[in-house]
Parts: structure tokens; C-alpha cells; sequence
């Protein structure tokens, strides 16, 4: 039985190891990093105007409809670049692929536009 709990205890000592660097990383900052809060810090910088609400309020679900289809199209940008690079040495099966990936894609895009997932009022 020593035997075998021997066997595991570089994994435990990689796990303490990790788990010790990541407590030190987060504790960190709280006790090195100056904190000096002052109006012009405090701001609103991304908008240019203060937030007119409660953060946790409803928000319209056209908002996340476009970030997934951003998400679903970038994705598909990704996945074309590797397979456009490497097409001449993949052959005919990586074309039909492709074209079966581009075409799912196409019928879902499809799809949203006649659904109206696309408009914006």
C-alpha cells in the first residue's frame, strides 16, 4: 500500500506546488499593489457617461443573439484559415468537408435572417 501511495506523490506535490503559486497570485496584490482611489480614477471611461441604473437590470435579448452570431461567424473565420492553408496537401475529402461546414453554416444563417433574428429596431 506505501508502494502505491508513493507512486502519487509527485501529483500531490504538483498539485500543493500549484495550489500554493495560485493563493500567493491572488493574495498578491491585495497586500503589494497601491490603492489610491481618487475621483478622476472612479470615472466612467468606457461610455463617457455615468451608469443611469442598477447593473443587474433587464437588457434587451437582441444583445446577446448578435455577440453569438459575432462568436459563430468569427469561429468560422478560424476554422477556414488552417483548412485554406493546408488545402493542397489534404486532398478532395478536406474540400468536401469544407463544404459540408460552410453549408451548415450558410442554412443557419439562413435560418436567423428569416427569423429576424438580424434586425435591429
Amino acid at each position: 500500500m506505501e508502494r502505491l501511495l508513493l507512486e502519487y506523490l509527485p501529483i500531490l506535490l504538483f498539485i500543493g506546488i500549484a495550489g500554493g503559486i495560485a493563493t500567493a497570485l491572488l493574495v498578491a496584490p491585495f497586500i503589494l499593489a497601491p490603492s489610491k482611489p481618487d475621483p478622476e480614477k472612479l470615472s466612467a471611461y468606457e461610455c463617457g457617461f455615468n451608469a443611469f441604473g442598477d447593473a443587474r437590470m433587464k437588457f434587451d435579448v437582441r444583445f446577446y443573439l448578435v455577440s453569438i452570431l459575432f462568436i459563430i461567424f468569427d469561429l468560422e473565420v478560424a476554422f477556414l484559415f488552417p483548412w485554406a492553408i493546408t488545402l493542397g496537401t489534404m486532398g478532395v475529402f478536406a474540400f468536401w468537408s469544407m463544404v459540408v461546414f460552410l453549408g451548415v453554416l450558410t442554412v443557419g444563417f439562413i435560418y436567423e435572417w428569416k427569423k429576424g433574428a438580424l434586425e435591429w429596431e
